[in-house]
């Protein structure tokens, strides 16, 4: 047998993802688009409910305020949604509400200057008020380093080496919100991921006027049957003598939202009255909204491969960040109780229907702006039970953590510095962030106890995010172990060409600004 060429069994790396079917500046037909974006709307729900679903009943909010904050924070994802791709980066990504501020927002719930309030009410009102002081205030982080181009800078120093394991994390640091959500019922549970992975793979030679209708839609197609499917369960009775955690996450009219939402309501800056300011509690949200740049940072990374595009230059990932930064503000003004970042399932839905065009991702955020503030509407599609939104992340976000492990394709997997760095930068970051969540459930705080809040909130915010964990031992480890000369093998002939606007002629194509706003926004500001 003659022996192989390597060119042979080797495959040559590939700055785009091949197999696309839209890229980040073409678009499917308008009705197609429409679809897409209503699908994506969809998805966005999950985390959009149920942030308030946790933290509201615990401020002393009734289920009406809870409707409202859903509402809120559906109005704000999709303004922010807009801003982003319009001026930001300009990547197909949706700006919703971000897990990593719950550990500050917690402290402030149980503060005891407003833990004592008695009426209830009252209580949800003040703490939701000094919420929106400590977003606001903190909000000046990531527009600071967003607009003066400082996060642009320490981008610098990031290479294809060092990204793969936050941009990995990205995606498999969520395991939690995967299938121990989805375990909670697996009667839905598992159909659920069963039936997407069936649609979107096994089935997706199917055409209907040459559109692949059961791979492009798979989300919309499966989670119709398995919701109708639980709903049947919940009408027969299946869950009438089940213990009420088993009928919380598995019955479809558990939720409250629908009969607690107003049939129109347009949610305002300063709805729940004038934020209140504290020091503590805005020193203690900074470390949530680095955090979140953090996440961002590589959920960019992740959209941009699955758009189509090229890596976003500083001087875009920069602008990006600013303009996020404006978005928390926005949080904060209008009291959507938590901050943002990018939806990390959005970003694998991408990879999963082979679309990344922009202009679905702004039909998007239409439908989030009409469905806010229409609530009965809007409240229907959000009454969907958790474990089916957690059975389709556990498809999407293993697709975001892949997109990570394929920029090794530009490094030197044979150099033993690469494999220390990448291993445990991997390692630490799971195994760091899940010490900490197991210390705080079974202690009911963070291993960081001390008398100053706002250093707790520092420490058990920063170490309990897996992306932020990875960054750090990689960035640190990357450029300090055996650096020089080590170039080629960290994949920088690849990447430079991609740190700057002007580097590669394709950056213009995808993330010029439209409308000749380049005269008012530079591209390297």
């Amino acid at each position: 047998m003659a022996e192989m060429k390597p060119e042979e069994f080797m495959y040559r790396p590939m700055d785009q993802l091949q197999g696309l079917e839209y890229c980040i500046d073409s678009n499917p037909s308008w009705l197609e688009a429409i679809a897409l974006g209503f699908q994506h709307y969809i998805l966005s729900l999950g985390t959009t409910v149920m942030i308030p679903t946790m933290l509201v009943p615990l401020m002393g909010g009734s289920d009406g305020d809870k409707a409202r904050v859903v509402q809120t924070l559906l109005f704000v994802t999709g303004i922010n949604t807009l801003v982003q791709t319009l001026v930001g980066t300009r990547l197909p990504t949706v700006i919703g509400g971000s897990f990593a501020f719950v550990v500050p927002i917690l402290s402030i719930i149980r503060d005891s200057s407003l833990a004592n309030i008695s009426n209830d009410h009252q209580r949800f009102r003040a703490t939701m008020r000094a919420t929106q002081g400590a977003l606001i205030i903190s909000s000046t982080i990531q527009i600071i380093l967003g607009f003066s181009q400082l996060w642009g800078i320490c981008s610098r120093f990031f290479s294809p080496l060092g990204m793969v394991p936050v941009v990995a994390l990205v995606g498999f640091g969520l395991f939690d919100r995967g299938f121990p959500v989805a375990g909670r019922c697996v009667e839905i549970g598992v159909p659920m991921i069963i039936l997407f992975v069936a649609l979107s793979q096994y089935f997706k030679w199917i055409h209907t006027r040459h559109v692949p209708i059961l791979e492009r839609f798979a989300l919309l197609i499966s989670i119709a049957f398995v919701w109708v499917f639980a709903h049947i369960l919940t009408a027969g009775g299946a869950y009438k003598n089940r213990p009420l955690h088993t009928q919380i996450n598995c019955r479809t009219d558990k939720a409250n939202l629908i009969s607690s939402a107003p049939w129109i309501m347009i949610p305002y800056p300063l709805q729940w009255g004038p934020p209140t300011f504290d020091a503590g509690h805005c020193f203690g949200m900074m470390a949530a909204v680095i955090v979140s740049m953090v996440e961002s940072t590589g959920a960019f990374k992740a959209a941009a491969r699955l758009a189509s595009a090229t890596p976003p230059p500083a001087p875009i990932l920069s602008r990006g960040i600013g303009f996020q930064g404006l978005g928390i503000l926005i949080d904060g003004l209008c009291g959507s109780l938590t901050g943002s970042t990018v939806s990390i399932e959005n970003v694998g839905l991408l990879g999963s229907t082979r679309v990344g065009s922009r202009r679905v991702i702004q039909i998007s955020a239409g439908f989030m702006i009409f469905f806010s503030i229409l609530g009965k509407f809007g409240a229907l599609f959000a009454s969907i039970p958790f474990p089916i939104f957690a059975a389709v992340y556990c498809i999407l976000f293993g697709i975001v953590a892949a997109v990570g492990l394929s920029l090794l394709q530009f490094t030197n997997m044979n150099s033993m510095r690469n494999l220390f760095i990448v291993g445990v930068s991997l390692y630490l970051g799971l195994s760091v962030p899940e010490y900490f969540n197991r210390y705080t459930l079974g202690a009911q705080h963070g291993p960081a106890h001390t008398k100053a809040g706002w250093f707790n909130d520092w420490l058990n915010t920063t170490f309990a995010s897996p992306p932020t964990v990875a960054l750090i031992v990689a960035v640190v480890l990357d450029n300090s172990l055996e650096f020089r000369g080590a170039g080629r093998d960290r994949g920088m002939p690849w990447w430079t060409p991609f740190r700057t606007y002007g580097g590669d002629s394709r950056n213009a194509e995808f993330y010029g600004l439209p409308f000749n706003m380049g005269r008012f926004i530079p591209n390297y500001y």
